[in-house]
Parts: structure tokens; sequence; C-alpha cells
């Protein structure tokens, strides 16, 4: 799979510099933390799921979460499993269309859960990538780990990853925090080559206080909410080899006919009044608050989203390709003979470069390239995406 790689070769040639390289679920874990994107959740109650997924799949999605907890009431789990182990058999038959399947999570409730559902799913567990592990602290964390491993050595499958959800009270609390982090930190790095990424529940968060950001807000708006954010990215997304790839919170608001902007992006995409048509259609569909969230979210150092709506994905990636003047930079700080540090001016001649202040933001760079690939010189944000709903 790739990204963009539902749009044709044609129009991703005109707009990458560098395209989105391909990968599967036995890349790197450093590639597939990275290339998660907007990992897209769904309620494990829905009776077409496979189909679902298969659809999502050919709009771009390459990342879903197949829920059992939250997004599902406490009576229907026990249908929901059954559901979820008959649309995994439907995956498996590969009836319905040959699109390369997203990667794939469950989110469950209990550690118990995880071995079960491994074994039930018999042959068709090879579509699943991994297990999405809820309000996560040192305490529940290592029962749920140790499934996951267990899961996996029993069922066969080549192999699953853990998404830890930071949401816990503990967490969000500040007289329990710096302890709820330290003991996340040693719970993960014990099973460092087992956690694909951490995910942040801040609509948890917000329940704690009974509150709820509007859509004109984003989640840094709340004050509360973004000193989680930052202490979660302090203590465990280091960009000096011991961090994890933490992903951007959930977007919450939509509308039921979202795809109606697309109209306005066929006319004009690559002249000025196209974005302003862009811009006034994101805002008409309570859209723009999510396009700064998601920008606010690369700058606090998060990388992908928690994402419930299919109109989301899209803006989500757009902004992920690498500009490339960000190329630029990140591929002049990184050349060989700058490795005893130094200052440049930047190739756009608009910035100051220094290597080893700006190496390890390079590196990052480098690598979101490598999947969401970098666009060519005059391709924008608008472009992207214009491109990507054109399905």
């Amino acid at each position: 799979m790739r990204h963009f790689g539902h749009v044709s070769p044609t129009v991703r040639k005109d707009l990458f510099h560098q395209e989105p390289a391909e990968f599967t679920g036995a890349s790197p874990a450093h590639v597939l933390a990275a290339a998660l994107g907007a990992t897209l959740y769904s309620p494990a109650t829905r009776p077409a799921l496979a189909a679902d997924i298969r659809k999502q799949a050919g709009r771009g999605v390459v990342s879903m979460v197949l829920c059992l907890e939250d997004s599902i009431s406490d009576s229907d789990v026990v249908g929901a499993e059954e559901n979820l182990v008959r649309q995994f058999a439907d995956l498996d038959d590969g009836a319905g269309g040959d699109a390369e399947l997203p990667l794939l999570f469950i989110r469950v409730r209990t550690p118990e859960q995880i071995p079960d559902l491994a074994r039930r799913l018999g042959r068709s567990v090879r579509h699943l990538a991994g297990f999405v592990l809820p309000k996560f602290d040192e305490r529940r964390g290592i029962p749920f780990l140790e499934a996951v491993a267990d899961a996996e050595a029993a069922s066969g499958a080549a192999r699953l990853y853990a998404m830890p959800v930071l949401e816990t009270p503990e967490l969000l609390h500040l007289e329990t925090r710096v302890e709820a982090l330290a003991g996340i930190s040693r719970t993960v790095n014990s099973h460092r080559e087992r956690v694909l990424a951490l995910r942040l529940g801040v609509t948890d968060f917000c329940s704690a206080y009974g509150l709820r950001r509007t859509p004109d807000m984003t989640a840094y708006d709340v004050q509360i909410v973004a000193g989680v954010i930052a202490d979660v990215v302090n203590v465990l997304s280091r960009a000096d080899g011991t961090g994890f790839t933490v992903t951007g919170p959930v977007w919450e608001y939509f509308r039921s006919q979202q795809r109606l902007f697309k109209p306005q992006l066929r006319r004009s995409p690559f002249l000025e009044e196209g974005v302003e048509e862009l811009r006034t259609a994101l805002i008409e569909h309570d859209l723009d608050g999510l396009l700064r969230e998601i920008e606010l979210d690369r700058a606090n150092g998060l990388l992908g989203k928690t994402c419930i709506h299919p109109a989301h994905v899209t803006p989500v990636h757009a902004l992920s390709v690498v500009s490339h003047e960000e190329f630029c930079d990140a591929q002049d700080i990184l050349r060989p003979e700058r490795g005893g540090g130094g200052v440049m001016r930047s190739a756009y001649t608009n910035k100051m470069n220094e290597v080893k202040p700006h190496r390890a933001w390079a590196e990052r760079t480098m690598l979101r390239a490598e999947v969401f690939g970098v666009a060519k010189e005059q391709v924008g944000f608008v472009d992207l995406l214009t491109a990507g709903l054109q399905v």
C-alpha cells in the first residue's frame, strides 16, 4: 500500500517531486508508525464492515481500528466479537474486490479478549496488524502487552503490534501525572518491539472535567488537554532514539453531507481564488478547526491522527505531505559534508538552517517524506486535497 495510491499515476506524477513509497505490514516498525496517517475508527458492530474496509481502502485509508470498546454498548460486545470473526472471514475470502487492505487493528476492552479473538479469527488473523489497548497505564498495560505477545505466538501471525491509548485520569491529574508517565514509560520500554505507536484519548481527558471543545477550537485551546499532550511528548516522544510515535487526538465533528464541498474544489485549485473557495467550504463543513489542529499536532511533535469520519482522512494526509521547501532544508542539513555542524542559508533563502540543532527535525522530515511523499515546488495543500478527493 502507499499514501495517495488511490490517485492515478499520472496525477501523482504532477503532484510529487518524490512520490510516497510503498509499504506493507512487514515493513520496519518505525516506517509503519510514521505511515499510519489518518487512522479511521469504526464500531465493530457494523454489519457490512468488510465492505466498508474495502471501500475506505479504495479512498486512501491505510489504517483502521475496529472498536469493541467505547463506541459500542456493553450489551453489544458479544455480538460485535462474532461480527468481527465473520467480517474477517469475508476479507480472507477476498470477495468484493482486490483492493489492498489497510492495516487493521482491533480495540479491545480486556486482555483476555486478545488471545481469544486471535484464536477465533483462524487463518484470517493474517489480516490483523494488532490491537489497540484502552485506558493504558503501568498496572493494566503489562497484562495487555503480554496478551498481544501470547496471541501472536499462539495464532502464528507474522506480527501483532500494540497501540496503547493514554487516557486515564491519573495521567490527566497534576498530582499523579509524573508517576503515571514514568510507569507508562517503564511499561512500553520493556515491550518496545511490540509497541507501534501511542494514541491520545483526548475525549476522556475532557470528560474528566466535563469539557468539550467546539468546532472552532483545537485540542490545544483547551489548556488542561494541551498540558497533558506536552508532557506526554516530553517523556515519551523524545528525538534521542528513546521516543515513540505519538498520534494526534480525535476530531469529533463532521456533517452528514461532508463531501458537498467537492464541486467547489474542482474549479480552480491552482489559483488564489481556489484557495479562498476551499477555505470557505471547509469552514461551512466544520473542518477549518481540523486543519488548524493537524498543523498544531505536527508542531507539537505528533504524527498521524485518530479519525471517526472518512471526510477527515484526506485533509490529514494532504497536510502530512512534505513541502518542497521542507525537503530541501532537510536534505541540506543531512548532507554528509555537514556532519561537523555549522549554519547555512536555506535553499529558499528565507531562513537559517543550523546543522546540529535541526538534525533531529530533518531526520523526522525525511521519514515523513518517505511515507507521504514530497510535493513539487508549486504544489500546495489545495492541490493535494483536491487530488485525494477525486475518487
